[in-house]
């Protein structure tokens, strides 16, 4: 399934950025962390499971990220295997992360 129409929302209650399909939810926990901001949680309600959603909530909130010219420090293990796969989001990585040598 392609989620290139499926709108990123920045849920500030919950904080989390999050994708809506047909009433289930791929989303990405985060947090403000030093000077940028923490993603620390990717998850999918079981309906998307497998589908390709939770790929498409970290592209779309890494866009998120760039537009924005926010800094981030990928603490979730999932976003982190997503920059390492995907290099040109190293980018928008804090120098100051950890692991920001093995990206």
């Amino acid at each position: 399934m392609a989620y290139e129409d499926t709108p990123l929302q920045k849920n500030e209650d919950k904080k989390r950025f999050e994708i809506n399909v047909d009433g289930h939810y791929a989303f990405i926990d985060y947090k403000p962390f030093g000077k940028g901001t923490a993603l620390v949680h990717t998850e999918t309600d079981p309906e998307l499971a497998g589908k390709g959603a939770a790929a498409a909530v970290v592209k779309k909130t890494l866009q998120y990220f760039d537009d924005h010219k926010m800094t981030l420090f990928p603490f979730c293990p999932y976003v982190f295997a997503y920059i390492k796969r995907h290099p040109e989001w190293k980018r928008i990585v804090s120098p100051r992360f950890k692991g920001y040598g093995d990206l």
